[in-house]
């Protein structure tokens, strides 16, 4: 059911509306969603750029359903249908916007590409975990499993980027009392870059080292150890930028996400995706005035200890071995 539509925002209000120009939503309504069947019935028979506008506008609010029926026009059970319709069309394209490096020839284009920006050798790019809040009442359905470190529920999303600030994996299905190690052992991207040699992520003190993971000296006694922590440091923070830009565009995910649980994970998924998106249509307009508090990344838990077998242990003592000779290199070349 329609109601009186706010008159057509100029540009600019547009952009602060939906987080994007007119013709790139109008891009991305053709894109992912395309000519709709006559026969789709969820989303109210709206159009395609209709339906993008508001799950763009739901993901940019931090408010309720309720208001952005009011800014678009119409009821909110719509509202509801079309962010669960546009959310299912952009996971289903996820995978032509969201790629980690799958052979020897991506691998090398990616470290290559990390070196012209940056200097820390054989990276590919940086690793960490960001919270996302969900609604209380998921916590009274499934446990305290969802209750994070700093005691609200939410989902643990572990993500990865490279030199440009595009998202090159994402994995939001872990509840917010998983720690990012364990989340990493049993990543995709962990049994992937196991197979490779010489190329490393640069993650935090919360994951354990191994030959493709590199996290800082614990306590650094060298001048190699104090320029390899350093240099890590000041260069993994790339990822916390993207995580602020992708909270910042989508200021939902700084607040208590207002979806049923088993599609919050999806609609996470979907908004990392639109912002490689903004990445590739070189849409950076993001207000100025708005400030990301970003204070629940900041991973200060030490690695996760629970895994002591043999094997887990090889992986350390090679990861070791291998930052002991980056630190050389490092701190002799750079």
């Amino acid at each position: 059911m329609y109601k009186t539509r706010r008159e057509n925002p100029i540009e600019r209000d547009f952009i602060r509306l939906y987080r994007f120009s007119r013709n790139n939503v109008e891009w991305m309504a053709e894109h992912f969603l395309g000519v709709e069947n006559d026969e789709e019935t969820r989303g109210a028979r709206l159009d395609a750029f209709t339906k993008m506008k508001i799950f763009l506008r739901y993901a940019a609010d931090p408010g309720f359903q309720i208001g952005v029926a009011e800014d678009i026009g119409v009821s909110q059970p719509t509202v509801s249908c079309a962010v669960k319709l546009v959310t299912e069309k952009i996971v289903d394209k996820a995978h032509l916007w969201i790629r980690f490096p799958q052979d020897n020839e991506a691998v090398q284009e990616q470290k290559q590409r990390w070196l012209s920006k940056y200097r820390f050798p054989t990276a590919i790019g940086a690793i960490d975990c960001t919270l996302i809040k969900i609604k209380k009442n998921h916590v009274n359905r499934h446990g305290h499993e969802y209750i994070c470190r700093k005691q609200f529920p939410a989902i643990n999303v572990q993500a990865t980027c490279n030199a440009d600030e595009y998202f090159t994996s994402v994995n939001a299905e872990w509840p917010g009392s998983v720690h990012d190690s364990r989340i990493w052992r049993n990543s995709s991207i962990c049994r992937e870059l196991r197979t490779f040699n010489n190329v490393v992520l640069l993650g935090d003190q919360g994951y354990g080292i191994e030959k493709c993971l590199m996290r800082p000296y614990k306590n650094p006694t060298t001048p190699g150890e104090e320029a390899f922590n350093n240099l890590l440091k000041r260069e993994r923070v790339i990822i916390e930028r993207c995580f602020g830009q992708l909270k910042q565009r989508f200021a939902t995910l700084q607040n208590a996400i207002r979806l049923s649980l088993p599609i919050i994970p999806s609609f996470i998924v979907a908004c990392f995706v639109l912002h490689n998106v903004a990445k590739y249509l070189s849409h950076e307009a993001v207000l100025e005035e708005e400030n990301v508090e970003n204070a629940d990344d900041d991973n200060l838990d030490e690695e996760d200890d629970n895994d002591d077998d043999q094997a887990v242990e090889v992986l350390r003592r090679e990861g070791q071995r291998i930052r002991d000779q980056l630190s050389h290199v490092i701190y002799e070349n750079i």
